[in-house]
């Protein structure tokens, strides 16, 4: 009787993978998980991911699990402080009650929506962050590879 070696398929660049994922900050905040969705479905290497979740898959199987801690450089960057503007008070609707925290869409010059957080609140300005939320922080992944093809 002779053993044949099945070699599992691992993922390399440019695979079409699925994964389920649960994203925390260092201190154990969830911020997303695909828990209760359909897996997250992504080419690897094609820019489609951040780049240190993008580098953890390479070599995985389907059915491995991994946790990666991704730093800010490799994650969504440091916080850039020319994205942080003081925005006149008297340019927003006087019926917008804001508040630090807040969500709000502005449109550059050419339409496009920016996402921004309201984080102060000033005599005549309100301060606008449009870092993304995740900016200049650590990230840990829990990566589960579910399909390769």
């Amino acid at each position: 009787m002779q053993l044949k070696q099945i070699k599992m398929a691992q993922v390399k660049v440019g695979d079409s993978v699925k994964v389920h994922y649960t994203g925390k900050l260092t201190n154990g905040e969830q911020f997303d998980s695909s828990e209760g969705r359909e897996p997250l479905e992504f080419t690897v290497g094609a820019g489609q991911m951040i780049k240190g979740f993008d580098a953890a898959l390479p070599g995985m199987k389907v059915g491995d699990k991994k946790t990666v801690n991704i730093p800010a450089s490799e994650a969504y960057g440091e916080k850039d402080e020319a994205a942080i503007i003081e925005f006149p008070k008297a340019n927003i609707p006087k019926d917008l009650n804001l508040e630090p925290g807040m969500q709000l869409t502005l449109s550059n010059a050419e339409g496009q929506p920016i996402p921004v957080t309201v984080t102060e609140l000033k005599d005549d300005v309100v301060v606008l962050d449009a870092n993304h939320f995740l900016a200049g922080k650590e990230l840990v992944f829990d990566i589960e590879l579910v399909h390769i093809g």
